[in-house]
Order: structure tokens, then sequence, then C-alpha cells
């Protein structure tokens, strides 16, 4: 059954709900006694919106001699209670019931086994306990107390005037439940054995002593069970309780505001939420970079671009005295498409994407406490400002996948190099063009030898063209060879101009995948805590009907 909606303010169902969620998002942060506390008011509310609505549970409470039997019998038109003097006598609690069809689940609920109908035909709906006293020297009655005290609708506590002071009534009861004013009344019974001035006075210093617990206003009744003085005026205080029969429902509203105080002051004082700060993690990307070397890694990009540049567009005579040189980025294992360690279960596609690790030299001592001491930074100042239970979760967040960020980092490292060992296409234009010269160079090499064997076996020699007064074969070897060098000293300067653009770029990439990898290692947790923390305060606020 839906609890019903009040006029202003979010309606009740809505607050028991808000406060079941601060409850489930408190879970494991803030201590377990406040977040079961809040979970049994919940699931009280929903037993109670469930049961006969139709019906006021009204409990006496009050000390030993305090006349809360004599009270029931009283409103009750009958016998129904013993009475006794100075000991309880009340070991269980009983009901006496105004028109109590339909009541019976609901004492069923509260566990209250002895029943009866009140013989005063006035208040249709009431149902009234007489519980035990709370100050019984009887453990099993004080616990009957507390857990009746917690589930019924209104409570009315019995006084007399020599113990309506009692530390114990005041303490453990009346400032307890100081939010709960709206569902109580407090009595002053035995009033026939005062004078009238006196009862006045004892009626002040009451309304005093409540004030001083947090109650102020709540109403205060001078009555005699004996004589009947001031029960008409009970009778009728009770009667308008019952048929307004929302009395139900502002316990249930003062309850759940109880319950949602207490996970605040759990939880500390609760700021509003607020969003984390930009750039949080600049620090941990600096680091992050210089425990994965990524200076290291920058600088291999340039000078593995122009080793490969002169592999690919060196002079052919010899170029291939640089293939003798290590590869700077292959000794890293950098921008290598070969999958490492291949697992043959897997398909295709995915083996595709497995990048083993790279061979860059480990983080340091110093590097890793540097990693450290900025993942503590990180918690630091996300958690700035909120409670402290909740700062501790958010610290813990921003270290709670640290364990993963030094290889995810190596695999985005690996993963991002895949572009630096791409060819410039401007290579393969001037390696076409070397091997065009080298063949220019070659033919004039190969005439000349011609010409110069000819000449040894003392064979007419055929005509020779020249280009001017040098003989064509001459330009081709010389000018071939000069030409070879001047293209490989160009593209040479043209690698060294490309490597350096090209480690920029790459150093930029590399930065921004560890800033990837720290934004989900790191922030994503920090956040997803931060936002946590601000949907239990925004459900605190609607169980505590702020609006």
């Amino acid at each position: 059954m839906k609890l019903l909606r009040r006029k202003e303010g979010p309606s009740l169902d809505t607050r028991v709900s808000a406060l079941l969620e601060a409850a489930t998002l408190g879970e494991g942060r803030l201590p377990e006694e406040a977040v079961t506390a809040a979970r049994a008011v919940a699931e009280r509310a929903g037993a109670r919106a469930g049961l006969s609505l139709d019906h006021t549970v009204a409990a006496l409470a009050g000390a030993t001699g305090s006349g809360k039997s004599s009270l029931y019998n009283a409103l009750a038109g009958q016998e129904l209670a013993a009475v006794g003097v100075t000991r309880p006598t009340t070991s269980t609690a009983q009901a006496a019931l105004w028109d109590g069809e339909g009541a019976g689940p609901l004492l069923d609920w509260l566990d209250v086994p002895h029943r009866h109908s009140a013989a005063d035909a006035d208040g249709s709906g009431l149902v009234l306990l007489d519980l035990p006293d709370h100050d019984s020297i009887r453990l099993s009655h004080r616990l009957e107390v507390d857990r009746l005290v917690e589930l019924v609708d209104l409570l009315v506590w019995v006084v007399d005037p020599q113990k309506y002071a009692d530390a114990a009534l005041h303490e453990r009861y009346l400032r307890p439940l100081a939010g709960h004013r709206d569902v109580m009344l407090v009595v002053l019974n035995q009033v026939d054995r005062l004078p009238p001035q006196a009862v006045e006075r004892c009626v002040g210093d009451l309304r005093r002593l409540l004030e001083g617990d947090g109650l102020p206003n709540v109403p205060v009744l001078a009555v005699s069970a004996r004589t009947g003085e001031g029960m008409a005026g009970l009778r009728e205080v009770l009667g308008e309780r019952v048929a307004a029969r929302r009395s139900w429902a502002a316990r249930l509203g003062a309850d759940v505001a109880a319950a949602a105080a207490h996970l605040s002051a759990a939880g500390g004082d609760v700021p509003a939420p607020g969003e984390p700060e930009r750039g949080l993690d600049k620090g941990l990307r600096a680091a992050l970079a210089r425990a994965a070397g990524v200076p290291l890694v920058v600088e291999a990009v340039a000078k593995g671009h122009r080793h490969r540049a002169v592999v690919a567009t060196g002079w052919p005579v010899t170029r291939w005295l640089r293939r003798f040189r290590p590869d700077p980025l292959r000794r890293l294992r950098l921008g290598m498409t070969a999958v490492q360690n291949a697992r043959p279960e897997l398909p295709s596609s995915e083996e595709a994407e497995i990048v083993g690790r790279t061979s860059v030299p480990g983080a340091s001592a110093v590097q890793r406490a540097q990693v450290e001491t900025a993942l503590r930074d990180v918690g630091e100042s996300a958690a700035a400002g909120l409670p402290a239970p909740w700062a501790s979760t958010v610290r813990h967040a921003a270290r709670s996948r640290s364990a993963e960020l030094i290889d995810a980092v190596d695999r985005a490292i690996a993963t991002t190099s895949l572009d630096a060992t791409r060819r410039p296409r401007w290579w393969g234009a001037v390696n076409a063009l070397q091997w065009l010269v080298f063949a220019a160079m070659l033919a004039g090499a190969l005439w000349l030898g011609a010409l110069f064997g000819m000449d040894y076996l003392r064979l007419p020699q055929p005509p020779l063209p020249t280009a001017g007064p040098i003989p064509w074969p001459t330009v081709l070897l010389a000018g071939g060879a000069l030409a070879g060098v001047l293209v490989a000293l160009l593209s040479r300067l043209l690698a060294w101009l490309g490597g350096r653009r090209r480690a920029r770029r790459t150093g930029r990439a590399l930065r921004a995948a560890i800033a990837e990898v720290s934004d989900k290692l790191v922030l994503e947790p920090v956040r997803e805590e931060l936002d946590r923390h601000a949907r239990f305060t925004e459900a605190l606020r609607l169980a505590r009907a702020e609006v």
C-alpha cells in the first residue's frame, strides 16, 4: 500500500524511499549501526503503512507508581488492568480497543496478545496500550517498553507529582524523542493529592523540563484517574488525534527524520555536492609519464625515425651498413604490430588487439614514490571539504586501482607508439630516386669499364658522346655518385626535422593516452564516489523533508 501524500513537501513514501536509498548509499561507508537503524525504520514504515490506517495506537508509558494502569482502566471504562501501589503489576502490554474491527493484524504486528473491548463508546478507532513500567526491576519489562515505544502511533507519558522530574524518563526517553513532539502527550496524574496552586506549579515546572528536553508545546494535561478530574480533557485530546487519523503518518515521518539525522551525524556535516576540481590529476599524469619513461620513448621515436629514414632513403652504396645499428624503437619493443604471446584460443579479431609489454626500463623507486604521492594528492584534493567517512572512501577510491596503473600505462604506450613506425610517403619516392641515380652511376661505371677494356685490348674506340668536354660515362658515374650523396644528405635533414615533429606528436599522444588511463583508473572511481555522496546528500534532504 502506498503511503499517503502530505499536502506540502515530499510525500511520506518518497521520504521513506529516500531514507532507504541513503542507507544503501552509506553502506560500507558509514557505521553499520546507523545504516541498520535507518533500514529498520524504512522497513517499519512500510509494514505500518500496510496495516489498518483507521486505527491509532496510543500507548500509556510511565514509571512505577505513576498510575498508568488506573488511567488505562478509567479511559477504558472498566477494570482491565491490575492496579498496584509500589511494585510493577503490568508485565506485558495489553490493549483496549474502541471499535476494534480490522485492528487484529495491527496488534499481531505489535505482538500484543492481550486484547479487550473498551466499555466507553466514544473514541472509535483508538487502540490504547497499557505498557509495563519503564523503570521496572525486570529487564524483560524494560525491553518490552523500548520495543513498543518504537512502534506505536501516539505516546502518552504518564507521570506523577513525585517522579515527573525522574532523570531516567527525561534522559532515556523524552530527550531522544525530541523530534516526536507531534505524536506525544504528557499526563500529570494523581493531581488529587495536591492543592490547586501546587498543581499549577507542577505543571509549569514540568513544561520547563520538557522545553529543556527539546519538547516545547507538547500538551501537558493534569488529571486524576481516581477522581476523574481532567479526564474529559484527556479524552477530548485523544479523540481529536484519533479522528484526524494522522498520528501514524506523523510518527513515521518523525522516525524517518530521526533516522536521517542519525545518518547525517554518522556521516558528519553534509556539504552541498560540488564538482571535482578540473586538472585534478595533472600532477599524477606528469608522474606517470616520468615513471613510464615517456621522455625516453619520445627520444627513441625521434632517433628511430631518423634511423629508418636513412635505411629507406640513404645512398644504396652505404645504406646497408645502417642495418647493423639497432633500431631504437624496436629495442624498446615499441611500434611492433606483431601479437606478443598470442593465445590460440582467442579469435583473430581479439588477437589483433593484444599488445605485449614494452621494454622501456621500469620505474625507479623514486618515480614509484612520486606516483604514490600524486595519487595521495588526487585523493586529498577530491576529498577536501567532505565529512570524514566520505573523505576516507574518496581517498581510497583514488588508490583503489593503483596496482593496475603501471601496466595500463605501459599498454597505452605500446599501443600509441604504433603510429611512430608509419613510413612517410616521401620515403618511397626518394628511395626510387636513389635507385634511379644508383642505376645511372652503375651504368656510367660499366660504360667506363667497357672503354678501359677495349683500350686494354687495343680495340678501336667507338664514338664517345660528351656533355661539353666531359664524356657521358664519366658524367653518369660521377654525377650519380654526387647526386646519391646529396639526396641522402637532404633526406637525412628532412628525416631529422620529421623525427622532431613526430616525436612531439607522439609525446602529445602518449600524454593523452596516459591522461585517459588516469581518468579511467583514478578519476572515474573518485567521481563515482563523489556522485554517491551527492546522491546520499540529496536522499537525506528528501528524507528530512527539506524542500
